[in-house]
């Protein structure tokens, strides 16, 4: 199962996302649900601007983003849509992606 879990800030902005695990849900190489997170989370990575202000890791089977001070609204509408394309998938596939928000 593929686990998510989402920190906000104070301001309720994102401050921190981590992504783990495999969904299994087909063999190897044929698993849509890994398929459609990873482009989520990898297209989102790669759309944030100011990368050097965060910590970023993106490994197979993990992603993490975590930032020390508040972000710009470009990168809060990156990080906002990544979350939403996490819980669209989520609906569609309960059993393979669990998504827990901690405050």
């Amino acid at each position: 199962m593929i686990k998510v879990i989402i920190g906000r800030a104070s301001n309720n902005q994102i401050n921190f996302l981590e992504v783990k695990g495999h969904a299994n849900s087909a063999e190897y190489g044929q698993d849509l649900v890994c398929a459609a997170v990873s482009a989520v989370v990898t297209g989102g990575f790669n759309n944030l601007v100011n990368v050097k202000d965060y910590e970023i890791k993106l490994d197979e089977g993990h992603a993490l983003f975590k930032s020390e001070r508040p972000l710009d609204a470009h990168d809060e509408v990156v990080i906002e849509t990544i979350v939403c394309g996490l819980n669209t998938i989520c609906e569609s596939n309960p059993k393979f992606i669990a998504i827990k928000t901690d405050k």
